[in-house]
């Protein structure tokens, strides 16, 4: 099993962070504009239940990924798991802490990588880099995003 942790403060109440991942194009509003992705359904916010199914490419392949949600805790915490796509498994944590009247945004993943454990140890320091610069531009959105409501 391989691990993931991108963690930003962003310099807004808990409240207004997790409002912001509630919007209903914040599947849109997060994607890199060098990964495109189609979103093909969302159903429900982030409550427990809640589907996202959306198309990457991998090159010129396709890739579909459905994930559900199954663990909401407002406005601390909500989790999804992948329930189709490419990985064996896949968990991701999405954590909001307050620190002071700032917000700690912590994104947690733990996955496993289709091929096993050579499959892990050889492309485990890549897929991690990958997902450090989408986490890295999601991250800088939401503070910006966030920032912006606190000028209004």
């Amino acid at each position: 099993m391989l691990h993931f942790q991108q963690s930003s403060l962003i310099e807004a109440p808990i409240e207004q962070v997790w409002q912001f991942h509630e919007r209903p194009d914040i599947l849109q509003q997060l994607a890199p504009p060098w990964q495109p992705v189609q979103i093909i359904r969302r159903q429900g916010g982030l409550e427990v239940g809640a589907i996202s199914e959306f198309r990457l490419w991998l090159g010129f392949i396709p890739i579909t990924w459905v994930a559900r949600h199954t663990h909401c805790d407002p406005p601390h915490r909500f989790v999804d798991e992948q329930i189709l796509g490419p990985m064996p498994s896949w968990t991701h944590h999405h954590e909001f802490t307050p620190e002071g009247k700032n917000t700690r945004l912590t994104d947690r993943i733990d996955y496993k990588l289709p091929g096993g454990l050579l499959a892990e140890w050889l492309l485990g320091g890549w897929v991690n880099s990958r997902l450090r610069e989408m986490f890295r531009y999601r991250h800088e959105v939401t503070k910006q995003a966030c920032a912006t409501l606190n000028e209004r």
